[in-house]
């Protein structure tokens, strides 16, 4: 993919699939986003804003800034959605818990915003927003609550991000492009 004019020179968007670790080598072997991109990003240095972990997908950002990438990473400082389906019955009261934030791991786990989009069986599909991104934070927020009708603990079985500040995903998964200037001033000018 060539670099027009129009495109940012700072930033650069992967859809991740399942089954890619989000980190520049991998001592077990296994898939690595770099494998979806051209080899220019691992050699010049592009790094990933923030994690996905191997069972999650969505929208991952790439910078050799690191200004933007301690920016856009920085607990309070950018809004990230995910959608979720989470094995159990979701209630009123989990949702509640988990604007309130509940211990694990001693760290607090919190959402901004905890919307109930769908329902299909024991599943309960989520929109999630949080504004910090600690290891494991939503599939641990979650893992920490319990099923009303048979006492286990929530099970998130599939996490997607679709939206990092106001730059939502648009392209099909295992996909890359460049953001274009707008979308960079656009995800850029709300950050100190």
């Amino acid at each position: 993919m060539n670099i027009t004019t129009s495109d940012s020179k700072k930033l650069l968007v992967l859809n991740k699939p399942k089954g890619y670790v989000v980190t520049r080598s991998d001592e077990l072997g296994r898939k690595t986003v770099y494998n979806l991109l051209p080899d220019w990003v691992f050699d010049d240095g592009w790094m990933p804003i923030g994690r996905l972990d191997l069972e999650s997908k969505g929208l991952l950002l790439f910078t050799t800034n690191g200004k933007i990438g301690d920016a856009l990473t920085r607990p309070g400082n950018c809004v990230k959605v995910y959608e979720i389906w989470v094995r159990g019955h979701v209630t009123d009261e989990h949702i509640a818990e988990a604007l309130k934030g509940v211990k694990s791991k001693n760290e607090l786990l919190k959402a901004l915003v905890v919307e109930k989009i769908g329902i299909g069986g024991a599943k309960t599909k989520l929109r999630i927003q949080i504004d910090e991104g600690k290891n494991r934070h939503i599939r641990r927020l979650f893992g920490a609550l319990k099923d009303p009708k048979f006492g286990t603990p929530l099970k998130v079985l599939n996490l997607s991000r679709i939206s990092i500040g106001n730059f939502k995903l648009n392209i099909e998964s295992g996909k890359w492009r460049y953001l274009s200037l707008e979308e960079e001033k656009m995800l850029i000018k709300n950050i100190d």
